[in-house]
Formats: C-alpha cells, structure tokens, sequence
C-alpha cells in the first residue's frame, strides 16, 4: 500500500467496535507508526493488546491528537461533536463511526466500494463520515446495479442483530435465552419488549412521520452516497434475536432491464461482494456466516414479478466490521493511498 507510516488514534478504544478496529488495522496491515488509545475516564491505564504489544488507554481529551494523523471515531455522537473537531485542528483527519455528521453538507459520508471519490471533500472540515451500518451493506450491493441501469426505487426491509445496540443488548438477549429455557422470569431492560424468540420493529426513535430515525437514515444516507436526490428509498428497520451480522430483504425497481442473471454476474466481480446463491443446495447468505468475514454477502437474487424492472435480492454482513469498523479502515486505506 505505502512504505509511509502514520501515527493513529482509535477513539472508543475499549467498545466493540473499537476493539474490532483494532482488530482490523491487525489484519489489513494498515501502516502505523504510534498507535494512540482514547477512552472515558473508566477506561484509562487498562491495557489493550496489539499485535505484539499492549498499550495502556489514555483519556480521550482535547488534548490528546497533538501529532496524530488519522483519527478513527467510534465512541458515540455527542463525544464526536465534542472531540472530532478538536482532531481536526490538531491536524488529524477524523473518520468518524458516529451519525454526528452523516448529514453535514459539508462532510463526505463514504462508502469505499461505492464513492471513494468524495473523501477529497475531508480538507473541508478535516471530517469523513462513516454511514450507518445497514445502509454501507446494502449500497455495496447495490453500487454496480446503479452504474449498470440506474435504480429508480428500493424498498428494504432489515432484520438486525442485537450487537447494533451494543454488549448490554448482547447479554441481554443470552440472559432471556436462558430464563426461557429455565422456566423463569424474563427480565428487559435494553429493550422496550422481549428480544429473545421475537422481532421488534422499532430501531432508535419513531418520528412523527411513523418512520424511525433507523429508517430515515437509510433513506437519506443513501441519497447522499449515491449522490442522487431522484432515488426513492422506503425501509423498515427491525431488531432480531440474533448476536451478530444484519440480514435485509431489499426489492429495487431499475430505470431499465436487467435478469437475475446478469446481476449475479455483477455480483461475482462486484468489490466487497461475495455471491452465495444456490438455493436448490440451501446455499444463501446466512447471519451465522457472515460473523468475522469482510465481504458483504448477497443471495437470494431474482426478478420481481410484479413489475417490468424488478429485482429482489437478500444481503447479509457483519455489521460491527462492514457495517462499522472495517469500513471506517477502508476509508483510511484510501486517504493515504491517494491523499496523505
């Protein structure tokens, strides 16, 4: 990639993606000099290991990017709007996990397989955006459609696992698991309703339009990426009883015709795509596969009846490392390819 190395700060160091993160700078081999830990209060002196050291947290501050050069951002949106710009002064580009500034005009939000091209627009404001984790599946997907026939609509429909609301939402559905199968009392607390055997159409919080911020974000992230305000874009978002990797059922109608066919096609040579489509052998993508692998994985594809310009298509990923992470690193990788 470079024989340059950059000094990095992970933000969020000790949640799941931040760890995730860690864990792919490991794998991709992502050119560090410094490696900074950032965490809460809470947090500082515990000792995170990588590759073959450890190195103990430090406080996130205002502070603490002085000579950083790349700051990765996964601790939340109000620490965001309070550090990222902090990071930026201090000369540090920010790529940013958080929806703090998805919608900023004047921030790119990247998808690296789909618009690579907009994170020139960081010297704005020393900022790129990563998109929200089900919308960085589904336009990976989508992406060499687009380009081929032009979408003129989608309809999604998600089914998300309870790792998008983090370790608390994680132990929660194991612990109804288990009073289940024990005869005892369930208890909730993360979420509004049982999780465990059960779907909760209610991710983040209704607006009074009945849409979910989940699904606006959907909606409005995807305009943005694909830079075009004409598309439209319906979701239902839902939270499942599943640990990790979000599953989604998403209809497209095309501006013109294309097969099943030509879009597996697409799919074998699209970046970031593995095809898994074989359903006389029970060969479709799975939540259960998708855990730890980068590729975003798509099945299920055929031509919608109902309508002249249809395709149907199922796409599943893990969202804690495409949907989050790992997409955050492969921003990085393309700012030091081509602009650091």
């Amino acid at each position: 990639m470079t024989t340059k190395s950059y000094n990095v700060a992970v933000a969020g160091a000790t949640g799941a993606v931040g760890g995730a993160m860690l864990d792919v700078l490991t794998r991709r081999d992502f050119p560090i000099k410094e490696l900074r830990l950032l965490a809460s209060e809470r947090s500082v002196g515990k000792k995170l290991k990588f590759r073959d050291q450890e190195i103990a947290v430090q406080l996130l501050s205002k502070e603490a990017f002085e000579g950083i050069d790349i700051a990765l951002f996964s601790a939340g949106a109000s620490r965001s709007l309070d550090f990222a710009p902090a990071a930026a002064a201090a000369g540090a580009v920010v790529v940013d996990n958080s929806s703090a500034y998805r919608m900023d005009p004047d921030i790119p939000l990247v998808v690296p397989e789909v618009n690579p091209g907009a994170i020139a627009q960081y010297t704005n404001r020393g900022i790129i955006a990563n998109p929200n984790c089900s919308t960085i599946q589904m336009l990976v997907a989508l992406k060499p459609i687009y380009d081929k026939v032009g979408i003129k609509r989608i309809v999604v429909s998600t089914y998300q696992a309870v790792s998008g609301t983090g370790a608390n939402a994680i132990a929660e559905l194991q612990n109804q698991v288990k009073a289940y199968a024990a005869g005892e009392p369930i208890t909730k607390e993360v979420y509004p309703h049982q999780i465990a055997f059960n779907c909760l159409p209610h991710i983040d919080s209704f607006l009074e339009s009945g849409y979910t911020k989940e699904e606006m974000k959907m909606v409005n992230e995807t305009r943005k990426i694909f830079d075009d305000s004409t598309i439209g874009v319906t979701a239902t978002t839902v939270r499942v009883p599943v640990t990790y990797g979000h599953s989604e059922s998403v209809n497209i109608e095309t501006k013109k015709k294309i097969s099943a066919e030509e879009v597996k096609e697409l799919m074998k040579n699209a970046p970031g795509v593995l095809l898994v489509d074989n359903p006389q052998e029970c060969q479709y993508p799975l939540a259960l596969d998708c855990e730890g692998k980068f590729e975003t994985l798509v099945g299920r594809i055929r031509e919608d009846e109902s309508i002249d310009n249809g395709i149907n298509m199922w796409i599943v990923s893990d969202n804690i490392l495409k949907g989050a992470a790992l997409n955050t690193v492969q921003i990085a990788e393309v700012l030091i390819k081509d602009y650091l």
